[in-house]
């Protein structure tokens, strides 16, 4: 599926709108030589302090990309959101979505020497979401909308899922991520009843397939039967599997040199939707997902999607 990468980025060009909703946080990223364990004392090497969170990472990619989005990620007031509105603007993006008080939450994210990482997040006004900054939301037919698994499993996730059963004629792009777990069945079955396009780590994908009570290596049958809408499943330096009805198939991954892992995930689903943005086909836009990803674990942060040039000049000859 890697064949015509450089051809197909060159005809990059949004043919649906795209709407980005969730969390712009502060992501302070340290390097551990292994995780704390209790009643210990470590001592961490910062790396940086980077703003971060699942919807700034995919606003972040889409606009490197050159796909124009409406990026509803709520800023407040203080320390963090000081830094976080000062960041966006200095890269021409803006929030929709302005909070009247409070701070937005920050992460501290550690990283072991083999890349991997894990996060200790405290929350801030991105999960204190209220109907007046959604009644302000304009969502034109045929938009894509991404919802993140941090929202929808917080206090503010009945509010969201009324929100989106209430759009007309758009499809949802969903990123569990971890919080997978933490959604109630009820809300799970109502958040599938919209027919979204899910992405899941292998992680997520085991909790899933335990969900339905079926193997892993099944659940992508399994998801078709039981939601009938499409599932990416993301194997890192494996490429990606996708079910979509009857059509179900493999993206080989792209070689890469593993930096840390931040923002592998939200950077996938950026190119993801990029692609779904142009048209592409779901192969097509998982294609170029795997790209950004493969760029972003080869680089410290995960605000550090690639340009459309940069992806061009990395893949001349794919």
């Amino acid at each position: 599926m890697t064949t015509g990468l450089s051809h197909s980025l060159e005809t990059l060009t949004a043919q649906r709108p795209v709407t980005v909703l969730g969390a712009a946080v502060i992501d302070v990223i340290a390097d551990a030589y292994a995780l704390p364990w209790r009643g210990c004392d470590i001592e961490l090497k910062q790396q940086g302090v980077n703003i971060g969170g699942c919807a700034l990472n995919i606003a972040i990619a889409l606009k490197r990309l050159g796909i124009e989005a409406q990026n509803a990620l709520p800023v407040g007031h203080g320390v963090w959101a000081d830094i976080i509105r000062n960041a966006m603007a200095k890269q021409d993006l803006h929030s929709a979505v302005e909070a009247d008080s409070g701070d937005n939450g920050w992460c501290l994210a550690l990283v072991e020497p083999d890349g991997e990482r894990t996060f200790m997040s405290f929350s801030g006004v991105e999960n204190q979401w209220q109907q007046s900054w959604l009644d302000a939301l304009v969502i034109p037919a045929k938009s894509l909308v991404y919802l993140s698994g941090y929202q929808l499993a917080s206090p503010c996730g009945e509010l969201l899922m009324r929100w989106l059963e209430e759009l007309n004629d758009v499809t949802a792009f969903i990123d569990f991520g971890p919080r997978l777990a933490d959604i109630p069945d009820a809300l799970m079955a109502r958040i599938m009843a919209c027919k979204p396009v899910v992405s899941l780590n292998r992680q997520e994908a085991q909790i899933a397939a335990e969900r339905l009570g079926v193997a892993v290596e099944s659940l992508g049958e399994a998801w078709q039967d039981r939601y009938g809408c499409p599932l990416i499943v993301r194997h890192d330096k494996d490429g990606a599997w996708y079910y979509d009805g009857e059509n179900a198939g493999y993206v080989p991954a792209f070689t890469a040199t593993v930096v840390d892992t931040i923002g592998a995930g939200d950077s996938h689903a950026g190119g993801t939707l990029a692609g779904l943005a142009a048209g592409w086909t779901l192969p097509e836009a998982i294609t170029l997902g795997n790209a950004v990803a493969a760029w972003v674990v080869s680089h410290r942060g995960g605000d550090c999607a690639p340009t459309r040039e940069e992806l061009l000049l990395a893949h001349k000859d794919v």
